[in-house]
């Protein structure tokens, strides 16, 4: 049973710290029209990124920097649909994504991309958890 993320009482971060989703992945076999639906049904902004086939997708206000304004905001990027990008991924920002994956396979589950910069921004790979979703890492530039 899914509940509504305003009826749950989450529990408190433990003293350790935690990595967080920093990003979202939406698949589209028609990324100009899933942009649009996006763009009409939510008043997102979507951006074809450069000469890439990627949009970015601004679902709130961000500073300068691209960094959200509002606590727990989040925003994302829009690809076709195709290698690990085959469902909603969500992305957890790390500090060493070597060091992530190791972790990730020895506790059972499995690397489906290995990490591959994004220009000179950072790196990124994906996995599947114990469940088989895929899930996105991120390391920015300066971390391994």
């Amino acid at each position: 049973m899914l509940l509504v993320p305003i009826l749950v009482k989450y529990p408190v971060p433990s003293a350790k710290g935690m990595d967080s989703i920093v990003h979202f992945e939406i698949p589209a076999d028609n990324p100009k029209r899933a942009s649009k639906f996006y763009n009409d049904a939510f008043g997102w902004n979507i951006q074809q990124w450069e000469s890439m086939p990627y949009w970015i997708v601004v679902t709130t206000e961000s500073d300068q920097m691209g960094t959200p304004k509002s606590p727990g905001a989040i925003n994302g990027g829009m690809g076709q649909r195709e290698g690990p990008l085959k469902s909603i991924v969500v992305t957890i920002k790390v500090d060493d994504i070597d060091k992530a994956l190791q972790k990730i396979e020895k506790v059972g589950g499995k690397t489906v991309q290995k990490k591959q910069p994004i220009g000179d921004m950072g790196f990124t790979a994906y996995f599947k958890d114990s469940e088989g979703n895929v899930v996105g890492l991120w390391a920015p530039a300066g971390k391994m």
